[in-house]
């Protein structure tokens, strides 16, 4: 959702040019490392993105810095998840006394919902918060992207933002944003058909953190993890036995930690499962650029590319 600023928009579009003309790009803030990607492909040159939680940092409880406040002061847009993910962008957004155009990349996803005890994100008490239809005793799920489909509607969302913004550029958002949406297409096919190669039983994963909800509902596996959502919650010894026990009675294979996860319960859980730790899943943030997922679309073909040879191994 784009949120209307306080100020008249004939007032609006001449700051946002005024702040563009520094480098000649429109200056635009993302909260988070894969919405700020999905921006720079919808952007390309005509953008200038500051990252507030960059890649490999966990955006989950993030503290911004002094120096974010004076980012948002320049933006011509903020975009943001929305979902609880990243409640601190609202504080944030009050302390610079940022008052142009928000883009929310969830609005118009349905979420899923999960169970409250297990989401443990700050929602940031008093900002502004998505209305969101879910039963008593849950939460919504803000890992929406893990759906390439959902990805999509991503993209005509932060696309119509910039748009908006800053309408001299509309043309060339609306193209790069149908030329991604496209790729993004592609992508979903090939993740399906990826998984379609390994029988329905064997499509069991387990990670250190539960991000992979909407990937788990899109692409028909089963995601198991010790933590909740949230990198910050522990679980309890009865939990960490569980999944032991799970492990073992159905003989799981696809065993991953998270670039974002304490590796220490994973480890555990493995040792004792007497199974290997296949690798690093990428799930609430990219890589840094020199890493193997620096993008959204180099993230999910590095997951798939993980995790189906390891679902498809001989458990004996």
């Amino acid at each position: 959702m784009l949120r209307r600023s306080l100020l008249p928009m004939p007032a609006l579009l001449l700051a946002g040019r005024a702040r563009a003309q520094g480098s000649g790009r429109f200056p635009v803030v993302a909260s988070f490392s894969i919405l700020a990607d999905m921006t720079a492909q919808i952007g390309g040159d005509r953008v200038a993105i500051r990252t507030i939680a960059g890649p490999d940092v966990d955006a989950h409880g993030f503290q911004p810095r002094p120096s974010d406040v004076a980012a948002l002061r320049d933006a011509g847009l903020v975009v943001r998840n929305g979902l609880g993910f990243d409640a601190w962008m609202d504080r944030l957004i009050r302390s610079a006394g940022f008052r142009g155009p928000v883009a929310t990349a969830t609005e118009g996803v349905t979420p899923r919902a999960m169970s409250a005890r297990a989401h443990n994100h700050d929602h940031g008490g008093g900002g502004r918060r998505q209305a969101h239809a879910v039963g008593p005793g849950s939460v919504p799920d803000p890992h929406a992207w893990q759906d390439l489909r959902l990805g999509q509607s991503y993209v005509r969302t932060i696309g119509a933002a910039l748009a908006a913004a800053d309408p001299a550029g509309a043309e060339t958002y609306r193209a790069n944003a149908a030329a991604y949406g496209a790729r993004l297409a592609a992508l979903d096919a090939w993740v399906r058909a990826e998984i379609g190669t390994v029988p329905e039983a064997r499509r069991r994963v387990v990670t250190s953190h539960d991000a992979f909800g909407y990937f788990a509902a899109a692409y028909g596996i089963a995601f198991l993890a010790p933590q909740g959502v949230s990198t910050e919650a522990e679980p309890s010894a009865a939990e960490v036995a569980r999944l032991i026990r799970q492990i073992r009675d159905e003989r799981i294979t696809a065993v991953f930690m998270e670039n974002m996860a304490n590796p220490a319960t994973l480890r555990r859980v493995a040792e004792e499962a007497r199974v290997r730790v296949g690798g690093r899943l990428y799930a609430d943030a990219l890589s840094s650029p020199g890493g193997p997922a620096p993008t959204y679309e180099a993230m999910f073909r590095h997951n798939v590319g993980l995790i189906v040879p390891a679902m498809r191994q001989d458990p004996s």
